[in-house]
């Protein structure tokens, strides 16, 4: 009786750590949560929207830091010598390309290396590997001596080649841009910073892309 027991237990241990799965989100600032608690960051808050569901994860690993542009998050990656792989991973990079004024076919390079590495961390390749645009920080107060119209075409130029991107590798893109719009006139969805989301606005992220991520996973 006593070896049924522990047999039994080994059973249910073995299935709950094959059950477990593991996210990666790579990126910057937006993905670290600058200036917003760990719980209130969007890679750990779709971590929790996603339990129950065909897509659940346990664990969350970002690897990100405020003011990476593409080149300092291939070197950050490097640097961290993470030889993991994981059932979903995503990135968010670029918008520190644009701060840089850096050129877009230096950006969409360094992408492209972005997205190999990203689709080497996944336990299935492309698949469960997702892209996600950059916020319009154009609108924050942070910018109100700035040309807020020139940013927003910055960084509409730069979502347009991660969406080529993503159609290349034939990856879901995520449009959360028109939300970080919205901070224009509710200032409840910027962080106290001014410049970077707040809880409530990487919620509304997070809905989208659980939206669309169990739209594409079936």
């Amino acid at each position: 009786m006593r070896l049924k027991q522990l047999l039994l237990i080994f059973l249910i241990g073995y299935s709950i750590s094959m059950s477990a799965q593991d996210y990666l989100a790579l990126g910057d600032s937006y993905t670290i949560g600058e200036s917003v608690q760990e719980s209130e960051r969007w890679p750990n808050q779709l971590a929790k929207v996603l339990k129950g569901t065909s897509l659940e994860v346990e664990t969350v690993t970002i690897i990100a830091k405020t003011g990476w542009t593409t080149a300092e998050l291939i070197e950050g990656i490097e640097i961290s010598k993470n030889t993991n792989q994981y059932d979903l991973v995503s990135l968010l990079i670029g918008v520190n390309n644009q701060y840089r004024g850096q050129s877009l076919e230096r950006f969409e390079k360094e992408l492209i290396q972005l997205i190999k590495t990203a689709i080497t961390y996944s336990k299935n390749g492309p698949q469960n590997v997702f892209l996600v645009s950059i916020p319009n920080w154009g609108v924050t107060p942070f910018a109100k001596d700035r040309d807020a119209e020139k940013i927003g075409l910055e960084i509409q130029a730069f979502n347009e080649v991660i969406q080529k991107q993503a159609n290349e590798f034939k990856l879901p893109f995520i449009d959360i841009t028109p939300i970080s719009i919205e901070a224009k006139t509710d200032l409840s969805l910027l962080a106290s910073d001014q410049l970077h989301p707040s809880g409530n606005m990487y919620q509304l992220w997070v809905k989208k892309i659980k939206n669309q991520l169990l739209k594409t996973s079936k």
